[in-house]
């Protein structure tokens, strides 16, 4: 389906049709109509499906002709779980916003950096992309209010709920006007997100796409089974032999992050590491030059990698299997998106054989294994 069907106006068209979307994905084609149209929308999608244009299109769309908000009343409120998101769906918002007949201002705000300019920013905004915590800091310092708010929108609240936000989010919720128009996006379902959704949506449109424990057909999953002490070479091998350029690796903690950013880049390939202690200059300097290509490696835990979406990324390495099989396919999720193949690579150590048929259970899917002890890794 086209997106001339949706209810968009011509310059938002025009917009699309300059990013190249041909073709809507489902959940923008079910949510763009019913957000245009003030409908509650309570959606289940995962990272990739396509939502964030599924509310970033017709928000843009709700607000032209419209009356503009008074001076730090925003008019939009988008909640996120992390800086990266934040970060992003900010930048959607500005992609398609950016040659309007009615220019909208939009403004991401986080922790992790300075509170001035994020205050000097707001003023006229009326589209406000925040993580709970720093938007009370800049309600508590009057930067912000939330008062004449229209529309509230909540992405990943799973994760947010996951993360302990649930205390800020009730104290925002409390700010907000009771007339308003609600999204939820979630990638799963749990009793905190129906209490949520109960509490926030008024008769809303219900969007299921994508079933937590299916993986995309585009993605080809490898595994390799290694000792422990060779997992650091196997790994040097794996990207120096088949030539990758842009490879997205998981693993479970910082130390490890750094560690093995520096061994690779002692090892002639370059890296860097994006975790919660990095600051969120080169947090965000390390992102942009993977997606531009100018960085062959990121290596990220799993907090970290909200955010992190590239069209065609070719290649996800689990060099740490993740905790649950949810977050291994959130994880491989990252490749095999918008029609573009990729391939899931993961470093099974003997220790963690028993999880990793478990995830292969639950994910109902068989991955091919290949042994490595014969394979001569000198050199790397």
């Amino acid at each position: 389906m086209s997106f001339s069907s949706l209810g968009l106006s011509a310059p938002l068209l025009k917009a699309v049709a300059a990013q190249q979307y041909e073709a809507a994905y489902p959940i923008q084609r079910e949510a763009i109509p019913a957000i245009i149209k003030g409908k509650d929308v309570f959606g289940i999608a995962q990272t990739g499906s396509g939502k964030t244009a599924g509310f970033v299109l017709p928000l843009l769309e709700l607000f032209q002709g419209r009356k503009a908000a008074k001076n730090r009343y925003v008019k939009a409120l988008v909640l996120v779980p992390t800086r990266e998101l934040a970060m992003q769906v900010g930048d959607v918002f500005k992609l398609f916003g950016a040659n309007l007949p009615q220019k909208i201002k939009t403004v991401a705000v986080f922790g992790g950096v300075s509170i001035n300019p994020q205050m000097m920013a707001l003023q006229g905004a009326e589209i406000l992309v925040a993580t709970p915590g720093r938007l009370l800091d800049l309600v508590d310092s009057k930067a912000v209010h939330l008062s004449e708010v229209e529309v509230l929108v909540l992405d990943e609240a799973d994760k947010m709920l996951n993360l302990g936000f649930k205390e800020e989010m009730d104290k925002i919720f409390a700010l907000l006007p009771e007339k308003r128009q609600n999204i939820l996006f979630s990638a799963t379902l749990g009793d905190a997100v129906d209490a949520i959704r109960e509490k926030l949506l008024h008769d809303p449109i219900k969007i299921e796409i994508e079933a937590e424990s299916k993986t995309p057909n585009l993605i080809k999953q490898l595994a390799y089974q290694v000792a422990a002490e060779r997992k650091g070479p196997l790994l040097r091998y794996i990207i120096k032999q088949q030539n990758m350029q842009q490879v997205l690796i998981f693993v479970s903690s910082t130390r490890t992050a750094d560690n093995l950013v520096e061994k690779l880049i002692k090892n002639g390939i370059e890296a860097a590491a994006m975790h919660s202690k990095k600051s969120q200059g080169a947090r965000t300097e390390g992102l942009s030059k993977f997606k531009s290509g100018k960085l062959r490696v990121l290596v990220a835990t799993d907090l970290a990698s909200r955010g992190i979406d590239i069209q065609s990324l070719p290649y996800v390495i689990n060099y740490d299997l993740p905790r649950s099989p949810k977050d291994y396919i959130h994880r491989i999720g990252r490749t095999g998106r918008a029609a573009s193949e990729g391939e899931a690579i993961s470093l099974i150590c003997p220790e963690d054989s028993h999880h990793f048929k478990i995830i292969q259970k639950k994910m109902g899917k068989r991955v091919d294994i290949i042994e490595t002890d014969t394979l001569d890794l000198k050199g790397y």
